[in-house]
């Protein structure tokens, strides 16, 4: 039986116009089903020039466009996020922290629900920092944990705190895993992720502008989250994990590792080594879904 979109508030039923304001869409102006109906997969990530990037590379992987191919933004009437499209895959972007692809993920699903899309999957792809591990390793997430490595968003809703999942579907990361050791071109492993609301002292760097602990409390920190299974730090797979959950949406994380946080707080590898680290994500996602349409 197919899978639609499940929204979790019974409020829009009596809504006669739904506005996508952060994407500049709306059900009176534009035909959600005849736009967006035959999307199977999503794939967002942080920047807009990465997921306009990516469109291009999965068009070509796919056979459905050509090299300098340009693709339209959709939502091009807002500078808030960006979104292009190419055949069953839609590619965008949703800004950086929690509270940026919180308000994505919102006007996504209900896209996505407007559009009466079905056996849809969500993928994030990103960078991030590693623990423990090589630059350039990749991470697919199993459970998005907090900064004291409980998996849990905590969110305040109506001046009540509210405790929400954060697992991410084990078959689908399985998926993924048997897919990068087809490529066999990087190393990837399943692990923990942790997210935190600050890039800075929510991830125990000591280069921020305010760090009032020492290298050894820091390294104490990063070795506890090592042993607790957490691999790599980022800062949005929490709510992306809880809001997948509570739209019955499949979701995965996968991220590339930019440096080994045991070992430095910045990112010291070259410009041209940063850019292949960061296309790694997109291959691994790239061949998932050729595979996934049967063209492997």
């Amino acid at each position: 039986r197919e899978n639609f979109i499940h929204l979790c508030n019974p409020h829009l039923e009596k809504m006669k116009e739904d506005i996508l304001y952060h994407f500049a869409l709306g059900t009176s102006t534009h035909d959600f089903p005849k736009l967006f109906g035959d999307v199977k997969f999503v794939c967002v990530g942080g920047s807009p020039s990465r997921m306009k990037a990516f469109i291009a590379y999965i068009a070509e992987e796919l056979g459905l466009g050509s090299p300098g191919c340009d693709y339209p933004n959709i939502c091009a009437g807002t500078d808030r996020y960006a979104m292009y499209k190419v055949g069953p895959v839609l590619s965008v972007s949703h800004g950086m922290g929690i509270p940026s692809i919180s308000i994505m993920l919102h006007e996504l699903i209900k896209l996505l629900y407007h559009a009466k899309c079905s056996d849809i999957t969500i993928i994030r792809i990103g960078t991030s920092g590693g623990i423990g591990l090589e630059p350039g390793s990749v991470v697919i997430t199993r459970q998005s944990v907090d900064a004291t490595f409980k998996p849990q968003l905590e969110q305040v809703v109506l001046g009540k705190t509210v405790i929400r999942s954060t697992n991410l579907d084990e078959q689908l990361a399985q998926e993924l895993m048997q897919c990068s050791k087809e490529i066999g071109q990087f190393n990837t492993v399943i692990g923990n992720t942790m997210c935190t609301l600050d890039f800075y002292e929510g991830q125990g760097r000591l280069d921020g502008a305010i760090c009032l602990y020492d290298e050894e409390e820091k390294l104490q920190y990063l070795k506890n989250a090592y042993e607790s299974g957490v691999r790599n730090i980022e800062m949005e797979s929490s709510v992306f994990a809880a809001m997948c959950n509570l739209s019955g949406v499949k979701a995965a994380v996968v991220c590339v590792a930019l440096l080994n946080r045991l070992e430095e707080d910045q990112i010291s590898s070259s410009h041209d080594v940063l850019a292949e680290y960061q296309q790694r994500p997109q291959k691994l996602v790239g061949y998932f879904i050729k595979k996934s349409l049967g063209k492997v």
